[in-house]
Formats: C-alpha cells, sequence, structure tokens
C-alpha cells in the first residue's frame, strides 16, 4: 500500500510525477489560493506526508491531528512556517529547499537593489503616465552603486552570493553574522562588522537572515536612526525581520532614503499597506528565486526529501537531524 502525501498546492508536473510513482496523493488544485485551514486539518488524518508551502501553518494543533505523519518537506529555504520543535517531538522529519535558489535569490536581491537606487519603477510609472515633458538635469535622479558601501544582515550562502556580484561594482561590502564566516573574508575580501557599525557605514543594508525569535524586529527604528539619510534598505529574506511602522516613519520622515521590498510581514500584503503608499519603496511580491528553473527544481527536491524520508533514508536536507539519530 502506497503511503499518502498532501500536497498543499499545485506545484510543478516534475515533482508530481516524481511522487505519484511512490505514493497516493492528495493535491489542492488551486495554483494561486492556499488550502483552507479546515480543509487541511482533515485531508492530513491519514497522511504520512506533507508537502507544504511556506503559506502553510504547519503547528502542534495541525500536527495533532495528523498520527500517522512522518515527513513534512516545506518547498523553500526558510521553515519558520512550521513548529519544528513539535515536529520533533513527535519523530517527524522536516525538510527543506537549500542551495537550488541561491544564485536565483542573489540576481533579485541585487536587481531590487539597483532599481530601487536608481528610481526605475517610479520612472517607468512616470513615463507610463505621460508625465515626461523634457530632459531635466535633476530629474529621477538617484543614488550611485559602483563604488557604494554595501552592509549584508547574514552572510550565508544567498548573502554570500549577493557579495560576489557587489564585488563586480568595485563595492566595500561589509557584514554581520552571529559567526563570522572567515572563507568569506579571504574569498571574497569582505569586512565583518558591528550591526551598528554596519548600518552607520553602509549605503545599502541589505537584509539575509533568516527569521528567528532574536531577528524578529531586528531593524527598528533605533537601527534605522543609525542609518545614512542616503542610504537605501533591501529585504529578500523575511519580513518579520524588519519593523514595518518603523521603517514606515523612516522612510516618511527622510531618516532613510528609499527601500526594496520582496517580503512582508503578512503577505500577501495589502493593498493600502503604508509602505505601498510611499513614492520611495519598490516592492515585490515575493519573488526571490521565481525562475522556471529554480522553482522548478526546489519542487523536484522537496519531492525527493518527501520520498527519502518515506522511504526510511535520511533525506539529503533534513532540517532536525535529532530525529534520525543525528546521522
Amino acid at each position: 500500500m502506497k503511503p499518502k502525501v498532501v500536497v498543499t498546492r499545485k506545484i510543478p508536473d516534475q515533482a508530481i510525477e516524481l511522487l505519484a510513482a511512490h505514493c497516493e496523493l492528495d493535491v489542492w488544485e488551486e495554483e494561486d489560493v492556499p488550502i483552507p485551514r479546515d480543509v487541511l486539518e482533515e485531508k492530513i488524518r491519514d497522511a504520512d506526508g506533507l508537502y507544504c508551502l511556506l503559506t502553510d501553518t504547519v503547528d502542534e494543533p495541525l500536527l495533532d491531528r495528523a498520527p500517522r505523519l512522518r515527513v513534512i518537506s516545506n518547498m523553500a529555504v526558510g521553515y519558520n512556517n512550521i513548529d519544528v520543535e513539535a515536529a520533533s517531538r513527535r519523530n517527524i522529519m522536516v525538510t527543506n529547499t537549500p542551495d537550488v535558489l541561491t544564485e536565483t535569490t542573489a540576481d533579485l536581491t541585487f536587481a531590487l537593489l539597483m532599481a530601487t537606487a536608481r528610481r526605475i519603477v517610479e520612472a517607468e510609472r512616470f513615463l507610463r503616465a505621460g508625465e515626461w515633458r523634457t530632459w531635466s538635469p535633476m530629474l529621477l535622479t538617484g543614488q550611485d552603486i559602483y563604488g557604494a558601501t554595501m552592509g549584508i544582515v547574514g552572510l550565508g550562502r544567498i548573502g554570500s552570493a549577493v557579495a560576489r556580484r557587489a564585488l563586480g561594482f568595485n563595492m566595500r561590502v561589509l557584514y554581520h553574522s552571529t559567526r563570522r564566516n572567515e572563507q568569506a573574508e579571504r574569498e571574497l575580501g569582505v569586512q565583518y562588522a558591528g550591526l551598528d557599525e554596519l548600518l552607520a557605514q553602509s549605503d545599502f543594508v541589505v537584509i539575509m537572515t533568516p527569521l528567528t525569535p532574536k531577528t524578529q524586529n531586528l531593524i527598528g527604528a533605533r537601527e534605522l536612526a543609525l542609518m545614512k539619510p542616503t542610504a537605501v534598505l533591501v529585504n529578500t529574506a523575511r519580513g518579520g525581520i524588519v519593523d514595518e511602522r518603523a521603517l514606515y516613519e523612516a522612510l516618511k520622515g527622510g531618516t532613510i532614503w528609499a527601500a526594496g521590498l520582496d517580503v512582508f510581514e503578512r503577505e500577501p500584503v495589502a493593498p493600502d499597506h503604508p509602505l505601498l503608499s510611499l513614492p520611495n519603496v519598490t516592492a515585490l511580491p515575493h519573488i526571490g528565486s521565481a525562475s522556471i528553473r529554480t522553482r522548478t527544481r526546489m519542487a523536484e527536491l522537496a519531492a525527493e526529501n518527501l520520498l527519502d524520508g518515506l522511504a526510511g533514508r535520511v533525506p539529503r536536507c533534513l532540517v532536525n537531524r535529532e530525529v534520525a539519530g543525528g546521522e
């Protein structure tokens, strides 16, 4: 008898084919609508595996309804949508999809930085609205990127990839992480700095750290006040790392110059969110890893992780390794 797997969203066919060869699938077919909580609670009652997205909250009450569940495979790098401790207490494997989206997300991060600094989206809207009357010396002037200082908060895989791109623009790169990355210092020439020092010296502050209880609202009113009035904040990590109310006030009052945001505390962000009313905010709908090749590979890797766990093998991307005896 094949194990039952609940898939919470329509995913690429390649991943479905991998799973269908070994599992009985129950797929929520609405591509752009998350599975309703009550539907997931019902479907998970007899599930052996759960294939989920960052939009799905997998908490202890949900796990209480899933006595057969053995593997939770998250199609994302982050897994703050999952109560990993509760899963571990039940000996349920939790997996994610790192590595495959590193370069794609770094591309988007740098693209967002450039678009924000040079007011690309604002300029495009200006043109389409018929407001371009003539060339003017200071019309839609932005901030220079070449030769500027970038501060990266969280120098993991993606942060390091962003640093490599910055070197091509002859940028000085500072970073702040919980641990020093001496390999990156040697190979990339990046410099470690305390968070306050990084904020004060950087022309561009790029948020790359995971969302954890320690990084919740890591960037608030005090931190924003340390930044240059010409500085640009870019966040492609998780929305809860930046205090959105404080960011709104800083942008509106001129404490910092602009922000490029791919993530928000609540997603999808409401169209009437105060940040979206500001002309110095470039906002995207969480598309950091959204290339066809990368999203397809993420889907396949999540399927492979799930199948490994169900077969009694240690998945390649196991988050809570204690459930596998630390192997």
